[in-house]
């Protein structure tokens, strides 16, 4: 699992990053579109990844269950993919995702958005609870 957290996360970061063009085109005029959304979609990427990433690095010193240790990488797994993929798909069709509302592609962005929000809350939780158990069993 955690290979997958940093494969998964080198990809979520390879989607931020593409998504950078269309903000430097956005930017210079060359491509219309909300420079905000793209920024969004570019930096989602980029920080959903390094969570992934952060998550793998700490791996061994969480002191969690094999149960909890692949809640916590599909979480990020997720929450990375949900949130990059539904800014990228904002941006594009200029829409935000912040209610269950016509266009269609606003409902795909609020529905990925709920599921990055509850993957990233799950994983955040159990990073927590893992350096918590970590602490008290003193393994730091």
């Amino acid at each position: 699992m955690r290979a997958r957290l940093v494969y998964n996360g080198a990809i979520v970061i390879l989607l931020g990053l593409l998504a950078g063009f269309p903000h430097a085109m956005v930017i210079s005029g060359t491509l219309e579109g909300s420079e905000r959304a793209w920024r969004m979609a570019h930096l989602e990427g980029i920080l959903n990844g390094m969570l992934a990433m952060l998550a793998a690095g700490v791996w061994d010193t969480l002191v969690l269950s094999a149960r909890q240790r692949r809640w916590l990488a599909l979480s990020l797994i997720v929450a990375g993919y949900g949130n990059v993929i539904a800014s990228i798909i904002a941006a594009s069709f200029g829409v935000r995702g912040l209610a269950f509302a016509l266009p269609l592609a606003n409902i795909v962005v609020y529905l990925m958005f709920v599921a990055a929000i509850v993957g990233v809350f799950i994983g955040v939780a159990l990073l927590i609870r893992g350096g918590a158990q970590a602490i008290r069993s003193g393994a730091d």
